[in-house]
């Protein structure tokens, strides 16, 4: 059996640190979890930030060769200008875990959560933002030596909403936080309403953010250097092009434009959704909907990872892929469809460096605890981790470089 995957294919998991870390006390996303109603806290999540080592361990064993995660900018810089010396040691030690043990870290500055000062003094948007940004960002650099990748942003184009939710929420004209993995009928109104599509000058202003951070990274370290887009496989019929090319563009192509002169794209894909004259169609009820009410739908990766790399030319590196959903048997089932997926872009020649499944763990999804998206399962009260034949299957799969996806 062949495969049209590199030899030095990436294989893995992802995470982010307030989704499993616990007690990031110095976040705006803890205090909002306090402050919202309705809203789950994160508490102590899957108390990985005392047991990564066992977590990295187990994608080891499987097969992988990979893993992603973050460092948490609240933790390293609790209030302007302080920096923790004991945090930046910790987060040097996950690097350290991951090399030792045969994983390529893939290390995320800024996966959502930010220092509550920062927010406090008006988050992003605020006139010192980008100076804070390059000093938390310069004090990074220290601890990357032999890191190979860096994600600047997490999904700046999700980000671009969430700010947008909160300065609604500063000024009152928004009561209550959407999370962006609400479910059910929740999350058709998300779409229709609760996180509206990114306005052009919040995507402007990551960009400024983003392109600062590579030109440090840059003269400070010999790091890939990208950041990673929410592609959501957006689709629509012949007599709606117009509208496609609106909404995707501030949904999806700002921020791949904006990755001109970065050294790979980080695609993050999970479902596929409609355009109408309308705009974005909610995704009709179905009994295949996942448990955020999303369609099942695995051939959004293939179509996300050829639309990155038509209108980028960049390498391609999935940084999050997976489904929530109770069945391991079916996130095996999506899962390898979309890798069937992502083998055929490869076959016709799209770049494609690695797969980082979302996630490692069944963790914290912004503000409720119900999504399993995880290839290990955690026990909230004992933090006791059990592997799913997820992680075995893809462990299996890496093992053999991908060979026999694209059989019939």
């Amino acid at each position: 059996m062949t495969t049209p995957l590199r030899p030095d294919f990436l294989w893995g998991a992802s995470t982010a640190p307030h989704q499993i870390e616990g007690n990031n006390l110095n976040s705006d996303w803890w205090a909002r979890e306090a402050m919202m109603p309705g809203m789950e806290p994160s508490g102590d999540a899957c108390d990985s930030y005392h047991r990564f080592r066992e977590d990295m361990q187990l994608l080891a064993e499987a097969g992988c060769n990979s893993y992603r995660f973050g460092i948490e900018w609240a933790r390293i810089e609790p209030r302007p200008g302080q920096f923790s010396n004991a945090e930046l040691a910790h987060y040097r030690r996950m690097i350290d875990t991951a090399l030792e043990l045969g994983l390529t870290p893939v290390v995320t500055l800024q996966h959502f959560t930010v220092p509550i000062w920062f927010a406090q003094a008006g988050g992003w948007m605020a006139d010192e933002a980008l100076d804070h940004w390059k000093r938390f960002v310069t004090r990074a650099c220290d601890i990357l030596d032999g890191v190979e990748w860096v994600v600047t942003i997490n999904e700046p184009n999700m980000l671009a909403m969430m700010t947008m939710m909160a300065d609604a929420m500063r000024s009152g004209a928004v009561t209550e936080w959407a999370s962006p993995t609400v479910d059910g009928e929740a999350q058709r109104e998300r779409i229709a309403a609760n996180l509206p599509t990114p306005k052009p000058e919040y995507g402007h202003r990551f960009t400024e953010f983003h392109h600062a951070a590579r030109e440090i990274l840059r003269a400070r370290t010999s790091v890939k250097v990208g950041w990673s887009i929410a592609n959501p496989a957006l689709e629509a019929a012949p007599e709606h092009a117009d509208k496609l090319r609106e909404v995707r563009y501030a949904q999806e192509d700002l921020y791949l434009a904006a990755s001109a002169g970065d050294d790979f794209v980080g695609v993050q894909s999970y479902s596929a959704q409609q355009v109408d004259a309308g705009g974005i169609v909610p995704h009709p009820d179905h009994p295949d909907n996942t448990q955020t009410g999303a369609a099942y739908r695995p051939d959004s990766l293939g179509i996300s990872l050829r639309h990155v790399w038509a209108t980028t030319g960049l390498p391609c590196l999935v940084t999050e892929n997976g489904i929530p959903t109770l069945d391991d048997a079916r996130r095996i089932a999506y899962t390898r469809e979309a890798l069937r997926g992502l083998a055929q872009a490869a076959a016709d020649g799209v770049d494609v460096r690695g797969y980082l499944h979302w996630s490692l763990l069944d963790n914290f999804e912004w503000g409720h605890w119900e999504p399993k998206f995880g290839l290990i399962a955690v026990d909230r009260e004992t933090f006791v981790r059990t592997p799913k034949p997820s992680l075995a299957w893809l462990g299996a799969l890496a093992q053999a470089g991908g060979a026999g996806l694209l059989d019939a």
